[in-house]
């Protein structure tokens, strides 16, 4: 019984020759070809992108930095004082002493307890000692804050 099946193995697989050999080389490509994507992919999954910044050993504010460009150039820079005058209203750092605040950027003015005008950049914060006097530069009062 043995021999009769090695026998009628030994007959298709002769007859069949093409197609058996054609099966087996189309799986050795595809396993040689998913075990090189696989080995392609664990290599790019292990290289990670790294940003490294580099570190200021000392601290330059921008006006420093202004200036040593424009020494650099050779172009001399005009220096205005930081406490100008924005037709009659002062640049201030602070709020205490200001009936309503603005900011530089803006065309409208609040009072300074105002939520609005808490979120006024400290640089950009001017000062009004009165209502008229911000009105006065065509500035328009918030509605968003009562008095």
């Amino acid at each position: 019984m043995l021999e009769n099946f090695l026998k009628s193995l030994k007959i298709f697989c002769l007859s069949h020759e093409a197609k058996i050999v054609l099966v087996f080389g189309f799986i050795l490509i595809s396993a040689i070809s998913f075990e090189m994507g696989y080995i392609q992919g664990k290599k790019n999954q292990n290289s990670s992108v790294v940003i490294e910044k580099p570190c200021q050993s000392s601290k330059i504010s921008p006006e420093q930095e202004n200036s040593v460009t424009m020494e650099s150039s050779g172009l001399e820079e005009k220096k205005e004082p930081r406490e100008k005058n924005i037709a009659s209203g002062k640049i201030a750092t602070t709020t205490e002493n200001c009936a309503f605040v603005g900011s530089r950027n803006s065309n409208k003015f609040y009072p300074p307890g105002c939520s609005y005008a808490k979120r006024i950049k400290p640089e950009n914060i001017v000062c009004f000692h009165s209502a008229e006097e911000a009105l006065l530069q065509g500035r328009t009062e918030s509605s968003g804050c009562a008095k």
